[in-house]
């Protein structure tokens, strides 16, 4: 099973999904999309090897990876909208107030971000009207000067923690929690359209991209991708987007129309035997 199965612990999500539990699921011959892209499913440098499945979001991402010659598609809706499916929302729970942001960051450590913090600030406090919650990513959040620079802003700062590395580590609760943070707020935002905005507004909060874009250290002029983001999708950039506009997108990009059954999941992953062993025992 490649590593980045686990990332966000999207194998886990599916095994419960499949009803073969959380903690142990079974392997896979073939790599999952680990976030939203542009292109064809998967990011610079994480080419999936020929022959093993690739285990795309959308139609859209395999139609986009067969145009550049790949081949291996199987096309299965992401595991985040299995995990809303799985977890209905909490009648309990207060209403939906506030903002949460999600600053554009690299992957990991050696991929720093170069961007003004403080005009970031400003430009939100000039168009957030509610309270914010900045999200974080690991590295940048423990970094006390920039987290501090945000907690000083007046933000509520939190971090969804880390991704793991080589099937070790990272939070089993990154997605889970992700969710419940995006239920308890009306508004997503980022300086960069992200996976964090796709699913924000798969959900129905509002969505808004603006702010210093940042850059990753080293990338060349015209290679961050910010522009091309823009040309493509100039519905879903500005501070006042249309939330019923950027749901149908959202849902086209993560897609919904492709999730599987449970059985149909377990089939194209390569868990039948683990399936029906699963079933025999509940019968």
């Amino acid at each position: 099973m490649d590593s980045s199965n686990h990332w966000y612990r999207h194998a886990h999500i599916w095994s419960a999904y499949c009803g073969l539990g959380f903690d142990q699921p079974p392997r896979i011959n073939g790599v999952i999309q680990h976030g939203w892209t542009f292109v064809h499913g998967f990011g610079a440098g994480h080419a999936p090897p020929h022959g093993f499945a690739k285990y795309v979001w959308s139609d859209v991402n395999r139609r986009r990876g067969q145009a550049v010659g790949w081949r291996d598609y199987v096309v299965t809706g992401a595991p985040f909208l299995y995990l809303e499916q799985m977890t209905p929302p909490d009648p309990q729970a207060p209403e939906p107030e506030g903002t949460i942001w999600y600053p554009f960051h690299g992957t990991v450590d050696y991929e720093a971000v170069s961007g003004d913090h403080d005009r970031l600030i400003d430009e939100i406090h000039a168009v957030e009207d509610g309270p914010v919650t900045m999200c974080l990513y690991y590295v940048e959040y423990a970094i006390d000067a920039i987290r501090e620079k945000y907690e000083d802003a007046g933000f509520r700062v939190i971090t969804h923690g880390e991704r793991g590395v080589k099937w070790t580590g990272g939070n089993p609760d990154f997605l889970p929690g992700q969710l419940r943070e995006l239920r308890r707020h009306k508004r997503v935002a980022s300086n960069r359209l992200s996976t964090a905005i796709m699913y924000g507004a798969s959900l129905g909060l509002q969505p808004a991209v603006y702010g210093d874009p940042m850059d990753l250290v080293g990338v060349k002029a015209g290679f961050n991708g910010s522009q091309l983001l823009e040309f493509t999708f100039p519905q879903l950039h500005g501070t006042d987007i249309d939330a019923e506009l950027a749901r149908q997108v959202a849902d086209v990009e993560l897609g919904r129309d492709a999730m599987l059954e449970p059985q149909e999941l377990a089939l194209v992953l390569g868990w039948e035997q683990e399936w029906r062993e699963s079933n025999k025992e509940s019968a």
